[in-house]
């Protein structure tokens, strides 16, 4: 057993929670990168590629994500790249960030009346500058509140990347819990740091939907 003040604990619970915050933003930002391919590629009513795309998500959508993180970590491997808990971690949760935040904003450009996407081709504006001008505007004001209450999801989802042994929150509470025999001390800090992680983002998605429901 080791003798850990209460600083102790919070202090190095504190410094892994840098390390949840990073995982997030990259998963965030990647998975909305990537989603954002996605979703041009399933409205450009490319012959087939809807079909592909719509697979995609039923996959990551469909399969647990605990299950994405084992196969991202051991299968990473069969093709020659480092398979470091961090790469694992951040290609899992990119990949499952970006099949959800597709289907999000996919619904939100499917909320656009179908009169707007016939004005714009009445003006013989191309594909391109239908959503430009026309539609993306729009179903942007739709997504930011769904998308920034997705972002708590990511974060509460960060907590499953410590199977695989990135040193996140999660694990280094564990590892702690495990040498103080205190777990429920310890624990009951991981989730009072996870709460001030998310809640202030659910507020603020909430904020924004209010806002953005006054606005329309």
């Amino acid at each position: 057993m080791v003798d850990f003040t209460l600083w102790d604990i919070l202090r190095n619970l504190l410094l892994a929670g840098r390390w949840t915050v990073a995982l997030s933003l990259i998963a965030f930002i990647g998975g909305g990168l990537v989603g954002l391919l996605l979703l041009l590629l399933r409205l450009s009513q490319v012959r087939g590629v809807e079909v592909i795309v719509a697979g995609y998500v039923q996959i990551f959508q469909g399969i647990p994500l605990l299950i994405q993180l084992f196969l991202a970590y051991y299968g990473l491997g069969l093709f020659g790249i480092n398979t470091s808990p961090w790469v694992a971690a951040a290609v899992g949760l990119t990949l499952y960030a970006s099949a959800f935040l597709t289907e999000i904003w996919r619904g939100c450009v499917a909320a656009i009346p179908r009169g707007q996407w016939e004005a714009s081709q009445s003006l013989a504006m191309s594909f391109g500058e239908q959503l430009r001008y026309i539609i993306l505007p729009q179903a942007v004001k739709i997504a930011i509140p769904p998308t920034v209450g997705f972002l708590v999801q990511v974060i509460k989802g960060t907590a499953l990347a410590s199977v695989i042994g990135f040193m996140e929150l999660t694990k280094v509470g564990k590892t702690i819990a495990n040498a103080t025999f205190s777990p429920f001390l310890i624990f009951s800090c991981v989730a009072l740091l996870y709460f001030l992680l998310c809640y202030p983002v659910s507020l603020y998605a909430k904020s924004l939907e209010r806002k953005m429901n006054v606005d329309r």
